[in-house]
């Protein structure tokens, strides 16, 4: 044989080769094409592409790409920092304690700042919040066991994030990651508050994840499986009074007291025109409330409010403020709305009082009328007819529970806002609630507060609450102040509760 008939055999034999693997690379990749045969067009698409392959299930393990992805978040660039010698740094027992992401999310800007350069972290001042946080942890993983803790959402695809309330649970850098076997594990649901230790992220992670779980609501974790499902307790009457009265001289939350007494447990609406001071009344039963009923847990839910309102409430209130103000787009007010009342809902499985102040539940409904896909079938004020099913949902999961636990919800609902939007909303909640505050503009035009219609203003089953003589002597009074228009009635309570130092002075003074 020739030469130049084995140099063709030769590059036949490679073609051949070529074209097998070829062959072979195209039906691994495309198992669903092989062969052409009409069987096998039968199961593709009509438009003559391959299936899509199926999307991948981050609910199975601790997976990278689900540490990766935290839906909606600040999306911090992946960084390998170098390691750093910290032989030369020292800190005491006490200053390690500050190594906690709930610490560090107290501290200012300056304290955060000063601690990063001991950690010799380069440009701290060039950082945003979150991110410096992030870092400092990270650093500070070398010295020790990081603690960090916050509220758990779990994401669609299995896998959750402790969020923080200091950022109004909204997605970022310093959020932790939980696993779905973790979830699994400990029966987690969302709303949980959960601390634990956590590791750093590994190469390919952007975000610290969940290793030991220490405490879930303030128990240990093997006593949490045991509560029973908040939607499986049951609901009674609220049967013990939130005492709002505090100061003699604080005539509004003494005038709520009797004629429109909150219970643990209470549904109540403080139904108001514009400018009539709703947001100021909350603000003081929020402060009566820390202070003569400790043991509740207290919320406060601004939504769609002005940034300087949510400032003014978070310094002059002495429990949780969450946020989403107006320049905040609806899903977030329904994110953190969600947050709030699951977070509620956890608590009041392990027997616990709380306390949800709303502002306002309008622009709530308002928000859920946004986001809530279009039914087809729209009520009068543009408001679809599935958009209110959520919000009620969210203002009927008040109530006083049977063998202990208790949730109340004071929510703020505007009415004469020239909106038929308001208006519808105001009706659908009017009959929903077992107690009711109506606020006047005309007591606001003459500076007269609080802005309190008492005729309109009262409780259901106030029986449960007050005392049977005191009962009668508040009757009385009413029947007095019934003739009276809402500006008459408000300076003649006034007159009298001057001359007395508490309630029960003014109430056993009508029976002399």
């Amino acid at each position: 044989m020739s030469d130049d008939k084995v140099v063709e055999e030769k590059a036949s034999a490679t073609e051949d080769t070529g074209k097998s693997e070829t062959t072979s690379a195209k039906t691994n990749s495309q198992p669903e094409a092989e062969g052409k045969t009409s069987t096998s067009r039968s199961f593709r698409r009509a438009d003559n592409k391959p299936k899509p392959k199926p999307k991948s299930n981050h609910s199975r393990g601790n997976s990278r790409n689900s540490n990766n992805k935290n839906h909606n978040a600040y999306q911090r660039p992946v960084e390998i920092e170098e390691d750093v010698d910290l032989s030369d740094v020292s800190f005491t027992d006490e200053e390690k304690k500050d190594f906690d992401a709930r610490v560090l999310r107290q501290k200012d800007i300056k304290e955060l700042t000063v601690l990063a350069e001991k950690l010799k972290i380069e440009n701290p001042t060039g950082m945003r919040r979150q991110d410096l946080v992030f870092y400092v942890l990270k650093r500070a993983s070398s010295l020790g066991d990081i603690f960090c803790g916050g509220v758990l959402e779990i994401l669609s695809d299995g896998y959750g994030f402790l969020r923080s309330l200091d950022y109004n649970y909204l997605p970022g850098p310093d959020d932790i990651y939980v696993s779905p076997s973790q979830i699994r594990r400990y029966g987690l649901r969302k709303g949980d508050t959960i601390v634990g230790t956590v590791r750093t992220p590994k190469r390919g992670e952007r975000y610290f994840a969940l290793l030991n779980v220490e405490l879930v609501n303030a128990e240990k974790p093997d006593k949490y499986q045991n509560k029973i499902l908040f939607d499986n307790l049951t609901p009674l009457y609220p049967e013990e009074i939130l005492s709002l009265e505090t100061l003699p001289t604080e005539y509004t939350t003494r005038i709520v007291d009797m004629m429109a007494p909150i219970g643990k447990g209470q549904r109540g609406l403080i139904v108001a025109p514009p400018r009539t001071g709703k947001t100021v009344l909350l603000q003081t039963i929020a402060n009566a409330i820390t202070t003569n009923h400790p043991e509740v847990k207290l919320m406060v839910l601004l939504i769609d409010e002005r940034p300087e309102e949510v400032t003014d409430m978070s310094r002059n209130v002495n429990g949780e403020v969450a946020s989403s103000t107006f320049d905040e787009p609806a899903s977030r007010h329904v994110q953190v709305a969600d947050m709030v009342i699951e977070k509620a809902k956890r608590l009041v499985e392990h027997k616990q009082d709380v306390v949800i102040l709303l502002d306002s539940i309008t622009r709530l409904a308002r928000a859920y009328n946004t986001v809530t896909p279009p039914s087809g079938k729209i009520l009068s004020g543009g408001v679809d007819a599935n958009a209110l099913h959520r919000p009620k949902r969210f203002f009927g999961a008040a109530r006083n529970i049977e063998n202990g636990g208790s949730l109340t919800i004071i929510a703020t609902a505007l009415i004469d806002t020239g909106s038929r939007m308001d208006e519808v909303i105001f009706e659908e909640f009017k009959g929903t609630g077992n107690s009711e505050i109506q606020l006047d503009r005309k007591l606001m035009e003459k500076r007269i507060f609080p802005c309190m219609d008492i005729n309109k203003s009262g409780t259901r089953k106030e029986d449960l609450l007050i005392k049977e003589k005191d009962l009668n002597r508040l009757w009385i009074l009413r029947k007095v102040l019934s003739p009276m228009n809402v500006v008459d009635s408000m300076e003649f309570i006034k007159s009298k509760l001057k001359g007395t130092k508490s309630n029960q002075e003014f109430l056993d003074g009508m029976g002399k």
